[in-house]
């Protein structure tokens, strides 16, 4: 596309308007229409014929006075042309070197020439060359917002990626949309130079416009790393409100963070909600999760009943004793004894001493309850 672009501007008269800038060295009328004719040609697509005549003149140029030099530095530039436009960048580029480097050009089409040059090395793979050039020109002007991002992405490819996050601010400035491909190269630039936290901010911001599980997943899990189950679950919770992370993966999950994250409520909320949708196979196991997560938000009334569910499915001395423990601990004594006694019966015998405890301690008060 860049190559076009170039063989393109030569072809479509700004050529000719520079030959005849007023800042610029007069050119003899012979000159200007051979240029004339040429860019004509190069139109019509002859690149050969335009190269082999445009290179010709140049070498016949070289060394003459500032209008010669002027006009040779144009003529290189529709060899350039010519070159980009039969798919040869790299020589392009040099002839565009040339044409810059020609004593007397004016600034202004230095610049244009610099610019060109640099897409086209990018183009042609000298990706060193091509971002210094690029960087260089950027210094002295504003650019478009794709000659930043084509920075940015040349300086990943060198692995610079320092420097490719600090170009990503004025890529950023400039884009008021980001492109998926845009996005994935700002935050994997984020990501490789240690900013993590710029990587995450962005990917969320592109969240809202976002109806791709994948990207909220993504979110999500570069959450985690970076700054713990919390905010990954805070991500996970808005797109399953969305309906975007849905399906009984997506609910586990939601719960599993919830859990890591601090925030056993919303983890138990979920669950049940799962249970009553049937969305959850209404098991041991997730019913097991659910009386965990009340007991971690401390929710002693819940906790309770759902731990007395699991160990009247399971039967399992493991289940009883967690319920009595957690019974005792919260002044349930009744519902201590029973589930202790439950679990003694079921093989774990190391309750005993804790059992005649209880129930020695609910002897004793019982004459101060009458």
């Amino acid at each position: 596309m860049l190559v076009k672009r170039l063989a393109s501007l030569c072809a479509a008269g700004w050529l000719l308007s520079a030959a005849t800038a007023g800042a610029a060295p007069a050119l003899r009328g012979d000159f200007i229409a051979d240029l004339e004719a040429l860019q004509q040609r190069l139109q019509q697509g002859e690149t050969e014929v335009v190269s082999e005549r445009a290179l010709s003149q140049a070498r016949r140029l070289a060394g003459g006075n500032a209008a010669d030099r002027w006009a040779r530095a144009l003529y290189l530039q529709l060899a350039a042309g010519a070159a980009a436009r039969a798919g040869r960048p790299e020589e392009a580029a040099e002839w565009l070197r040339e044409a810059r480097e020609t004593p007397g050009v004016e600034a202004e089409h230095r610049d244009r020439w610099q610019h060109q040059e640099a897409g086209l090395r990018l183009v042609a793979g000298q990706t060193d060359a091509g971002a210094e050039l690029l960087a260089d020109w950027l210094a002295r002007h504003s650019g478009a917002p794709r000659d930043h991002w084509r920075l940015v992405r040349a300086l990943a490819e060198l692995e610079r990626w320092e420097a490719a996050a600090d170009r990503l601010t004025p890529a950023l400035d400039a884009t008021p949309r980001l492109e998926a491909a845009q996005q994935a190269l700002a935050t994997t630039v984020y990501r490789r130079a240690g900013r993590g936290g710029e990587a995450l901010a962005l990917i969320e911001a592109g969240l809202e416009a976002s109806d791709d599980p994948g990207d909220w997943r993504q979110a999500a899990a570069l959450a985690q790393r970076l700054e713990g189950p919390g905010r990954a679950a805070a991500i996970w919770e808005a797109g399953w409100r969305r309906g975007i992370l849905s399906g009984r993966d997506d609910l586990r999950q939601l719960v599993r963070l919830h859990l890591a994250g601090g925030t056993p409520a919303r983890a138990a909320e979920h669950l049940e909600a799962g249970l009553a949708e049937e969305l959850l196979e209404d098991d041991g196991e997730n019913r097991r999760l659910l009386a965990q997560a009340w007991e971690a938000a401390r929710d002693r009334e819940r906790a309770l009943a759902a731990w007395e569910a699991v160990a009247e499915r399971s039967d399992a001395g493991d289940d009883w004793l967690r319920l009595g423990q957690l019974a005792h601990a919260w002044g349930q004594e009744e519902l201590a004894i029973r589930a202790l006694r439950a679990a003694r019966t079921r093989g774990r015998e190391e309750v005993d001493a804790w059992l005649e405890a209880l129930v020695a301690d609910a002897a004793a008060r019982e004459p101060a309850r009458d």
